[in-house]
């Protein structure tokens, strides 16, 4: 059946995006009682006191409209990053700063590069701007910004790169991201995702904030949505040289970020105390999991970020059904063309060993394995 309305071409090669299952979606679908959700990398401790009470001061005022150009919010960003305010985009969310990024640079017929698996939306607002998508796969489950750099070409406008890389929480270091800077024409954006910087451990990961300077070409993009645990908000930020960052404000709608969130944002940046102690509650999950996993013979990829993929050597759509049933959402591997691989978000210990408890069934191998309570 065709279409009765004249739609936009690139709409016809787009699918929506599908978020993880709600709790309360599954437990009316299934009748269970209780749900444990480690679909979607969401901050298992919830968010700051102090968030709370900001946004409840905000709701004393419903009626007003919130600060159109987000001014505080970018004041404290500058104090926190020691970049000017101009300097900072507000957005409702990676999500929607993705998506100003390719409106601003993309047009019909240029090319956007991408690694593979990494976060689908890329290429989603890539093809809105009827541009193209041009994929370049991980090489042992890290992005290789060498054969990136193979598939630049003339029409190349945009560089898509998420580091730590969802789904698979690898890095690259700050010194491949130099030599990839240099080598690069500057006229090429970086668009360089980091919604879960603030997880990593490893050596060497770049300050990227601090090259705005000298890469003028180079966006950063954060999110309030994982350690500040404001998922539901809907806010995060752009960090670009003065001009760039005046081109995106031109894509924003009015009123795009809606007060409550501007307020949480606010004072969750000013509790440092509440951001450690969700860094060490995903540092215990982590290691759990690899410790119980290498008892299990599973293999993992060893993550910077509050997620962990692991090999079951089994259909992960087939898993993720039956998690479902023991009351657990994760997230199948399928949706990233990793069809025996789960991807599982850190959470509390209590929900870390309850996945463990649901996995030992549904492999059916003894849960004695997985028993630790370190």
């Amino acid at each position: 059946m065709y279409p009765v309305l004249p739609y936009k071409n690139s709409l016809h090669s787009i699918n929506p995006y599908i978020p993880g299952k709600r709790l309360e979606e599954v437990v009316k679908e299934l009748g269970l009682r209780e749900v444990i959700k480690l679909a979607s990398n969401e901050n298992p401790l919830g968010c700051s006191p102090r968030v709370l009470e900001a946004a409840a001061a905000v709701l004393q005022a419903p009626s007003r409209y919130p600060d159109g150009g987000s001014s505080e919010l970018r004041a404290e960003l500058s104090r926190h990053t020691g970049l000017k305010p101009q300097q900072f985009v507000i957005g409702a969310g990676s999500f929607e700063l993705i998506a100003f990024v390719a409106e601003t640079f993309i047009g019909p017929g240029d090319e956007a590069i991408m690694p593979t698996p990494s976060f689908s939306w890329y290429a989603t607002v890539t093809k809105l701007q009827e541009g193209r998508i041009i994929e370049v796969p991980l090489t042992t489950h890290r992005v290789d910004l060498d054969a990136i750099k193979r598939e630049i070409t003339d029409k190349t406008r945009v560089i898509w790169l998420c580091n730590p890389n969802n789904p698979t929480g690898t890095i690259f270091t700050g010194e491949q991201l130099g030599r990839f800077l240099e080598d690069i024409p500057s006229s090429i954006v970086v668009a360089m995702d980091e919604a879960y910087c603030d997880f990593v451990t490893g050596q060497g990961y770049p300050d990227t904030l601090n090259w705005i300077g000298q890469y003028p070409n180079l966006i950063v993009l954060r999110t309030f949505s994982k350690i500040y645990g404001l998922a539901s908000l809907r806010i995060g930020y752009a960090a670009a040289s003065e001009e760039t960052a005046d081109y995106m404000n031109r894509c924003r709608q009015i009123f795009n970020v809606n007060a409550v969130a501007q307020a949480s944002a606010l004072a969750g940046l000013k509790d440092a105390g509440f951001r450690e102690r969700v860094y060490e509650n995903n540092q215990l999950g982590k290691e759990y999991f690899y410790k119980v996993f290498g008892e299990l013979g599973l293999d993992y990829i060893p993550t910077e970020a509050s997620f962990i993929m692991v090999h079951t050597g089994q259909d992960s759509e087939v898993l993720y059904q039956l998690l479902l049933k023991e009351g657990v959402i994760i997230r199948p591997g399928s949706a990233y063309g990793m069809q025996e691989w789960l991807r599982v978000s850190i959470g509390t210990m209590e929900e870390n060993r309850i996945f463990i408890e649901a996995l030992h069934k549904v492999l059916e191998v003894p849960a004695a394995a997985g028993s630790s309570k370190g």
